[in-house]
């Protein structure tokens, strides 16, 4: 490898901050002290994959060719032993000790769209299922967001904690931003949403974030599986493949306990009956639930690979749990799928409230 030079100085304590170069395209950036490689990466403008931002979903994973990184915030739970062993690191929580080389892939597609802080008023909330609420966001004084399909926004809660969400669509005319979000009885903002969230209301929100986009440089069939509400950001990417006109083959695949947890599949079905190449397969865990819907059984992810046992020639994009993430990317590798053509957004957890878990997780098994 080519030698780099060193890293800038720091002239107020004279402390050389460490150099982070991506051995695919050449970049380097500078990652300041106790920075993460993907807050560093962010703040020059280098868009590198992510999700959840607390180490737990795997989606930023990448492999350390040079140098080491530490693990100060949060361990990488994600990271299996072997993986660890072959140098692979996750970027949202690995900050470098000294200059480093990584090999990981760039999203380009994202980095000339603006990460913005605004302003939104609820221009309609309509119950989708009996847990499940959708809101639409109208950005105020004139204000537009843009973004890819896939992306998601952070709400920001009057204690200026976060809470993310998938945006269901892709940019529309009318400007609304499209959610969906499911009641969790302990939790305190979606009980909010659920109970007493109406038309009006504002809320401030931080997007576009999250790198799970389309990929159109393949002509590969695509396999979609989305698990809940999982399905917001799967939506939105069918969504832009049908308004393109492709004619790749989609599958989507669309697991949940009970039919009423599917809470758009007449949409979904709609899809398939429109376009000759866009399959649809809904999965119900709870068996009675899936008989009674003449529905597949099962797990979703099972029902993907037994249709399609061999993953090496597709393209295949994932959204839902944690579980069902860390299922899938285990089983769909060993089905023949390249992992650089796995695409996957997880997060379940508000920020704060998997800090606290993962503060937990590290006080426990003493990390």
């Amino acid at each position: 490898m080519q030698r780099r030079p060193m890293g800038k100085l720091s002239l107020s304590y004279n402390v050389r901050v460490p150099t982070v170069t991506l051995t695919t395209s050449g970049k380097r950036f500078d990652a300041d002290t106790d920075e993460t490689v993907l807050e560093a990466a962010q703040r020059a403008g280098i868009a590198l994959p992510y999700s959840c931002r607390g180490g737990v979903c795997g989606s930023c994973k990448a492999t350390l060719v040079e140098g080491d990184c530490g693990y100060p915030h949060h361990p990488p739970v994600a990271l299996s032993a072997s993986e660890s062993e072959h140098h692979a690191i996750l970027l949202c929580q690995a900050v470098p000790r000294g200059d480093i080389a990584i090999r990981v892939r760039e999203i380009a597609s994202v980095e000339d769209i603006p990460h913005r802080r605004l302003d939104t008023a609820v221009a309609e909330r309509r119950m989708l299922a009996p847990d499940v609420v959708g809101i639409w966001l109208k950005p105020v004084d004139g204000q537009r967001l843009n973004w890819l399909p896939g992306q998601y926004l952070d709400v920001i809660l009057e204690d200026g904690k976060h809470r993310p969400f998938s945006i269901a669509s892709g940019p529309r005319r009318d400007g609304l931003i499209e959610l969906h979000v499911r009641h969790v009885p302990s939790g305190g903002f979606t009980s909010w949403v659920y109970e007493s969230l109406q038309t009006g209301d504002r809320l401030a929100i931080e997007a576009p974030l999250g790198t799970f986009v389309p990929r159109e440089d393949s002509e590969r069939p695509m396999l979609f599986m989305a698990g809940g509400t999982g399905f917001a950001p799967v939506k939105a990417i069918v969504e832009h493949f049908i308004a393109l006109g492709t004619r790749r083959p989609m599958h989507v695949y669309w697991g949940a306990r009970i039919a009423a947890d599917l809470y758009l599949r007449d949409l979904v079905r709609s899809w398939a009956d429109k376009v000759p190449n866009l399959t649809f397969t809904p999965v119900l865990s709870d068996a009675e639930a899936a008989r009674a819907g003449g529905m597949r059984e099962g797990l979703v992810h099972e029902a993907l690979l037994a249709d399609h046992p061999d993953l090496a020639g597709v393209d295949l994009y994932m959204s839902g749990p944690p579980p069902m993430i860390a299922a899938g990317r285990q089983r769909f590798v060993e089905a023949g799928l390249p992992e650089d053509r796995l695409y996957f957004d997880s997060f379940d957890l508000a920020p704060d409230v998997l800090d606290a878990i993962l503060r937990s997780r590290a006080g426990i098994h003493g990390m």
